[in-house]
């Protein structure tokens, strides 16, 4: 069976990187928009948890700021992203517990070794992951 694809602009996903690694220390997370399949447009937010080396928590308000300006450009979530500091590319129990949005990717980016990061994105449903293929477009 193939794996499914997700489609990010390679300015995009550099910028992500970027963000993930302007504090290696902690997660970061963000959301990543567009349509069907096909990133556009990241919207880096901040991590407001009390524990950030080992786990992320998002603002209730910034979501909802954000999902009205979404809708108000005619795009649509289609990856949350987060980074783990000391683990691998891989949804952890707490991030399978915590993913509450079936219809999204999830994209996580390893900072294991700083210096060559690894992302990798999952779809997760009802506690099952299946990964997809993170596809780099030069545009």
């Amino acid at each position: 069976m193939r794996k499914s694809e997700l489609w990010i602009k390679r300015e995009i996903y550099e910028e992500l990187l970027r963000h993930c690694l302007k504090e290696p220390a902690k997660e970061v997370c963000g959301i990543l928009a567009g349509r069907e399949k096909r990133i556009g447009r990241i919207f880096p937010l901040v991590n407001i948890s009390d524990n950030p080396k080992f786990c992320y928590v998002i603002d209730s308000r910034e979501p909802l700021k954000l999902f009205k300006e979404l809708r108000t450009q005619n795009l649509e979530m289609v990856a949350i992203y987060h980074s783990h500091v000391d683990a691998q590319a891989y949804p952890s129990q707490r991030d399978i517990e915590m993913a509450s949005y079936p219809e999204s990717s999830y994209i996580i980016v390893s900072l294991s070794d700083p210096k060559s990061p690894v992302a990798r994105s999952f779809r997760i449903v009802d506690g099952k992951i299946s990964e997809e293929e993170l596809v780099i477009e030069d545009v």
